[in-house]
């Protein structure tokens, strides 16, 4: 896995999605990159 630089469906800027979090996402079962960056979602 490598980093992926995503954009937020609400304020348009790009964050990072890290491999970390990917991992996370992956354990959890999720299969879509979130849409929304950090600042958003919290």
């Amino acid at each position: 896995m490598v980093d992926k630089t995503l954009s937020c469906r609400d304020c348009k800027q790009d964050f990072v999605f890290t491999t970390g979090e990917q991992a996370f996402y992956a354990e959890k079962g999720f299969e879509n990159n979130p849409v929304r960056c950090p600042a958003c979602r919290g």
